[in-house]
């Protein structure tokens, strides 16, 4: 173990635990790290937090993305390739881990990191609820502490050196994915692979919710980008209604409809939804509603009801016959 280096940053102390090879890799705004890391407490046990070779999977992070934990890319760009050291943060870089480490531990439990939902951030859940899901991490956001990351740095590759998913663009360059992605879903949609295109359609969410979180909200920039995300979301309900998620419809369609309350396609796939699951009355104020917005739909709406009636008609004859055998 080397002796602690001091990195020149008020609150870092770093201890190099093995060295690395070669000379510090240019980490330039792009470029992709790969790495390992472990979080500890500063007790006398050193608690582990989390660490990702439990886990199994190492770390990436795209240099200049807006990670949420900035200081981690100060800490890396000190490092060699096969490097492990040891950093010692002060709270004035450790006040966000908590909301981070969420994140991780969603995506390693196999959860949506953006945890889908259209219309809450992970950060207005915690206020709402005042927690973030896990005792230790809410202990650390009710009273930061300084921690120690262990790190070890596996690869840094340049822009040009890797392709690029949506996670790891930048702004402008996900704004230009959506429409080609929107356009992939729409495809897939009508070749009947309805997996496969809500995949793209939330893809192309997340791309817009990530460049939406950095606008005001309720502002015109904002607005135009939640026309776009509603857009994709119901999209993404038409495939959920063909793969019989009708719970998910109903969820996501409300979710649209209780900060826009006059999209009439969220009312009318929220109707289809609940006539599937027999909900008849939700399902009628549904279809009322479309035509409240949309007289046009008349027709439409006509052929739904009759349906509807015919599905209760069928429901009702079934438990009459099941409750009868009963008895």
């Amino acid at each position: 173990m080397q002796d602690t280096m001091l990195l020149g940053l008020e609150g870092i102390k770093k201890t190099i635990l093995h060295g690395g090879t070669g000379d510090i890799p240019k980490v330039i705004t792009g470029a992709k790290v790969t790495f390992h890391f472990r979080t500890q407490l500063c007790d006398d046990d050193r608690t582990v937090i989390d660490d990702s070779k439990v886990v199994g999977t190492p770390m990436e992070i795209v240099i200049g993305n807006m990670f949420k934990l900035d200081i981690w890319e100060t800490l890396l760009a000190s490092m060699r390739i096969g490097e492990v050291a040891e950093f010692w943060c002060d709270t004035i870089h450790t006040g966000v881990y908590p909301l981070v480490s969420k994140s991780m531990r969603r995506i390693a439990e196999g959860k949506d990191p953006v945890e889908w939902q259209m219309h809450t951030c992970g950060m207005a859940n915690m206020f709402a609820y005042h927690s973030l899901g896990y005792d230790d991490l809410d202990e650390l956001m009710k009273e930061p502490k300084p921690l120690y990351f262990v790190l070890e740095l596996i690869k840094v590759q340049q822009p040009n050196e890797y392709n690029r998913e949506s996670w790891a663009l930048n702004d402008e360059e996900r704004l230009k994915m959506v429409p080609v992605l929107h356009g992939q879903g729409n495809k897939l949609y009508k070749q009947g692979h309805h997996k496969e295109a809500t995949l793209k359609y939330k893809e192309a969410i997340i791309c817009i919710k990530n460049v939406q979180t950095k606008e005001k909200s309720w502002d015109v920039p904002w607005l135009k980008l939640e026309k776009m995300a509603n857009t994709l979301t119901l999209n993404y309900c038409q495939c959920l209604l063909r793969m019989e998620e009708f719970y998910e419809v109903i969820e996501h369609t409300s979710d649209i409809i209780n900060q826009h309350p006059g999209v009439v396609k969220a009312f009318y796939l929220r109707g289809k939804a609940h006539m599937a699951v027999w909900n008849e009355a939700e399902a009628r104020q549904d279809f009322s509603r479309v035509l409240d917005l949309d007289p046009g739909m008349k027709k439409a709406i006509k052929k739904e009801l009759a349906l509807l009636s015919m599905r209760m008609e069928e429901k009702n004859q079934e438990d009459k016959t099941k409750y009868q055998g009963m008895f």
